[in-house]
């Protein structure tokens, strides 16, 4: 099988006089395949078909000048990188520089040499081949990293989630408590995206960053003692203390992690939800006790939902609660532990909240 290079390359001539076509037949004939046309309307009608690697094109043509003909050419976009030359009597220089301006890519006059025209079509043809070539080479070269890309974030998604179970594993939470957040973080993206709100915090982050960096928001609760993170009771205020810790660790080990990938907007949007979703809009959370806006949006939409799935999750210091005392919860610490807008968002699509927390078991 012929390669890209030495494959036998098709050129269209269009030239109304007779004798013009025995000429390129005699000089390009042996080292081409060609088509003869007479009329540049019916020349055009046929190029797709032909799929041609170079035109010669007449300038003065009874039914279709040049410059008209190649307008057309260049309007298909099947042919617009095809060249053109120019193949004329015509020794006129303003007849040259339109001719160029309207993307020919060479103007030959009549009489021509043989040796030169040969030599003329053959350097532009390899020019031509050259660069499709190379664009399907930078086509092929993307495609590999693309796929490279998607294994990599593949891996990525990979490593937080088995980092993520772990944590969960170890807290003895059960039904899944880190895809079901995810599932609820979703939704309220969708809600927001769909209704316009937050538009400008949400159109500068990836959504898929936003879900897989969620997953690590209780990334730090690997080293609070058993004796505290799996107490069968209500934590006293000195272990309670303790408990809080998690936020601050595990935003700096995300944050140590940042250091060493230049690559960081993943896990920014992962140290910000680590840090502040336990954070409340009246200013009374933790660990840094920031209101309202100032707690990023990330990390308050993990507030609500995390909130949202322990209620309704049974765990070992507390039986589960049902939807409607959960959604009941949440309206109640509109404005106080939760952003209204937020709480507004879970109201209306509760339904979907309420379909996901049945797989809870």
């Amino acid at each position: 099988m012929l390669n890209e290079l030495n494959k036998k390359r098709t050129i269209v001539l269009i030239d109304d006089t007779p004798l013009m076509h025995k000429i390129i037949n005699r000089t390009l004939g042996e080292a081409y395949d060609l088509a003869f046309f007479t009329s540049g309307r019916e020349a055009v009608s046929k190029l797709d078909e032909i799929k041609p690697d170079l035109i010669l094109l007449d300038v003065e043509m009874p039914d279709l000048d040049g410059f008209e003909t190649i307008k057309l050419i260049k309007h298909n976009e099947n042919m617009a990188d095809v060249p053109v030359i120019f193949l004329t009597a015509k020794n006129d220089v303003e007849f040259e520089l339109r001719a160029l301006s309207l993307g020919a890519i060479d103007y030959i006059n009549k009489p021509f040499s043989n040796q030169l025209l040969t030599k003329r079509v053959e350097i532009h043809i390899n020019q031509t081949v050259q660069k499709r070539e190379l664009a399907n080479f930078n086509e092929n070269l993307q495609e590999m990293v693309r796929e490279k890309t998607k294994v990599i974030k593949e891996l990525q998604y990979a490593i937080v989630f088995a980092l993520a179970d772990l944590v969960e594993m170890r807290d003895h939470f059960t039904g899944g408590h880190i895809l079901r957040t995810q599932e609820y973080f979703k939704l309220i993206l969708d809600y927001l995206a769909e209704n316009n709100i937050y538009q400008d915090a949400l159109k500068e982050v990836d959504a898929t960053l936003l879900l897989e960096a969620s997953q690590l928001h209780d990334i730090g609760k690997v080293a609070i003692p058993d004796a505290i993170l799996l107490k069968p009771a209500r934590l006293a205020p000195e272990e309670f203390n303790v408990m809080k810790t998690h936020t601050t660790i595990g935003y700096n080990a995300v944050r140590k992690a940042m250091e060493l990938t230049s690559d960081r907007e993943f896990l920014s949007i992962a140290t910000q939800i680590a840090l502040f979703h336990h954070e409340k809009w009246d200013g009374t959370g933790y660990p840094h006790k920031l209101k309202g806006e100032n707690i990023p949006l990330f990390a308050r939409i993990m507030a609500i939902v995390d909130v949202y799935d322990a209620l309704v999750s049974k765990r070992h210091y507390k039986e589960k609660m049902d939807h409607k005392e959960a959604m009941k919860i949440l309206v109640e610490g509109r404005g106080t532990h939760f952003d209204p807008i937020l709480v507004d968002t879970v109201v209306n699509i509760n339904e979907k909240f309420a379909k996901i927390s049945q797989n809870n078991t």
